[in-house]
């Protein structure tokens, strides 16, 4: 969704560009030296599986942008506060800043455009954090949960816990975000023509249940390995039939 972008500027000074102002996609910092500790395995593949299948057929890839572990900066009036969600994806928007440049993070007042979706992957320090069921104390940052509801709007929240594998998925719905209640873990995205879902599988020699989109036709969306195989695949059942039509001319005394 698109945010209306204002930009306070004294009577004074002459209108100045976003990119004058701070902070910048590069003055910004994309990790928090004071934060204890550093994301697990997990953290790393999980969040990896799903940008690697975020493949809307509907906009095109350098339309399509998909962020882990990246501050995500929201209010302008409060620059320095981010949230850091585990994975996001956002349409609409260019792959490259500027076309060319890797983000170092994602400001709201200059991309002017919130997550289609963001994940949480719980863990115990953040969990009441990620399921809002902590409460903002005067003068601080809003809670997760408040930012992705009540400030981005973001349209679909998803809490994933690798320890239970329960998945559990909201929507928003007016101004509050709801638990669906689905027979299966899978939500469809119309805006995104893309489903997320839990597939048991193997990644980088881990077997276990993962998050991952598919396609309108219930298929998995291939991870880079698997297009591979399948390529192969196609090519010796191709090179098959090729050495079956040469022997069947051979035996009608035809050269192939």
């Amino acid at each position: 969704m698109t945010l209306p972008i204002k930009y306070p500027v004294e009577q004074s000074d002459p209108p100045r560009s976003p990119r004058e102002t701070l902070p910048t996609m590069y003055d910004l910092p994309s990790e928090d030296p004071q934060e204890p500790g550093l994301p697990d395995e997990f953290h790393d593949y999980q969040p990896e599986v799903l940008r690697l299948t975020f493949c809307p057929p509907n906009y095109s890839p350098d339309q399509v942008f998909s962020g882990s572990d990246l501050n995500l900066y929201y209010d302008i009036r409060h620059a320095n506060w981010y949230k850091r969600p585990d994975w996001f994806g956002v349409v609409g928007v260019p792959r490259l800043y500027d076309g060319q440049d890797l983000r170092l993070s994602y400001v709201i007042w200059q991309e002017g455009v919130s997550p289609n979706l963001v994940v949480e992957l719980l863990s115990p320090g953040t969990e009441r954090e990620d399921l809002g069921q902590t409460s903002q104390e005067p003068g601080t940052p809003p809670s997760k949960w408040q930012v992705y509801e009540q400030i981005l709007r973001v349209p679909y929240y998803v809490v994933f816990d690798r320890y239970t594998d329960q998945t559990r998925f909201f929507q928003l719905v007016g101004d509050r975000y709801a638990q669906l209640g689905l027979s299966q873990p899978r939500l469809w995205l119309p805006s995104v023509e893309l489903g997320l879902g839990l597939w048991q599988g193997t990644y980088q020699g881990i077997t276990r249940q993962w998050l991952r989109w598919y396609d309108a036709e219930d298929n998995w969306i291939p991870l880079p390995a698997e297009k591979i195989e399948q390529a192969e695949q196609r090519a010796i059942s191709a090179e098959q039939k090729a050495n079956q039509l040469a022997q069947r001319l051979r035996e009608l005394g035809i050269e192939p």
